[in-house]
């Protein structure tokens, strides 16, 4: 896969040299969003299988979870559009899309389990009311792929600016790590979102897929990953293989092993950090900034099914 091994090169070569930097900007730089679509891969999730996108994203998210965070939520407008849908709809965005030259963000208030963004249709436009809790990258985004949820149960998605307006407000979050992911608090108050502008709408329910767990466990891995380059060998890189090669197995025990990819992250980054001792503690080491990042992603996105699991193991 010679996609992988450019992602692995660029997180190598690009992303972990500016990774300390990256980590205490107020927002990920631009010029690295360039180089990655410089380098193709805003358009992956277009023309690659699931395979592919999952090894590319652990090995983004092995040199800088930050970056490789906000190019990640960029992916499942890409998909949508993509996988099917209105072809005006397509033929307007999906070219800049896969060329980065538009960025998308995500808001998935309407998709929760109790839902916090709501939609209501006034003739050939979508009104929103309600808050996303949490939208990374505004800033350097363009779009947002947002999830509302309809008087129906179900959940329409929608491309809508991101631009602040008294019908569009955010709060800056400041987070532990990935802090330069900017993540805000999105509160919607009345936005009108033209109908054509819709790449979605479903019934709201059902289990989260095991693809959607996969690639949270991507992230997991490429922080447990690096962690494992940097201690040396240990007994950690035959169980980062072993379960990398499960989580691909796309089964029922999926759930579980999304916990294990977080638990193994933080095993990684402890590791690490007792290998290294006090050094560990200092601002200027990678360790600390991994050991964040392992935080993260033990965390992320947690549906109850992995946090069952995570908290079994813990």
């Amino acid at each position: 896969m010679e996609v992988v091994e450019r992602a692995q090169r660029f997180a190598d070569d690009v992303l972990f040299p500016a990774a300390l930097a990256t980590d205490a900007a107020d927002v990920v730089p631009r010029e690295l969003l360039e180089r990655l679509a410089a380098e193709g891969f805003y358009g992956i999730g277009a023309d690659a299988d699931f395979a592919t996108v999952c090894a590319v994203q652990e090995a983004l998210a092995s040199g800088c979870l930050t970056t490789a965070f906000v190019w990640a939520q960029h992916l499942g407008l890409v998909h949508a559009l993509s996988a099917g849908g209105d072809d005006d709809l397509r033929a307007r965005w999906l070219a800049p899309l896969l060329r980065g030259d538009v960025r998308a963000g995500l808001a998935l208030g309407g998709a929760l389990p109790q839902p916090t963004l709501h939609a209501r249709r006034d003739g050939e436009v979508w009104v929103l009311d309600g808050i996303s809790p949490f939208l990374s990258g505004w800033g350097v985004i363009d779009v947002v792929h947002t999830a509302a949820r309809t008087a129906d149960d179900e959940i329409v998605w929608l491309i809508v600016d991101a631009i602040e307006s008294d019908a569009l407000r955010v709060e800056r979050l400041r987070l532990v790590a990935l802090d330069a992911t900017a993540t805000v608090r999105a509160t919607f108050d009345g936005l009108r979102v033209d109908h054509d502008r819709q790449t979605a709408l479903h019934p709201a329910g059902g289990e989260t897929p095991p693809e959607v767990l996969r690639l949270h466990a991507s992230l997991a891995l490429g922080v447990a990953s690096r962690c494992c380059r940097l201690l040396g060998p240990s007994p950690l890189d035959d169980k980062l293989i072993l379960l990398r090669a499960q989580l691909d197995e796309l089964g029922p025990e999926t759930p579980a092993r999304r916990a294990a990819a977080g638990e193994l992250a933080i095993r990684a980054a402890a590791a690490l950090a007792a290998s290294r001792g006090s050094g560990s503690l200092l601002a200027g080491d990678h360790v600390q900034r991994l050991w964040r990042e392992a935080l993260f992603v033990l965390i992320y996105a947690l549906r109850p099914a992995s946090r069952d699991a995570l908290l079994a193991r813990l």
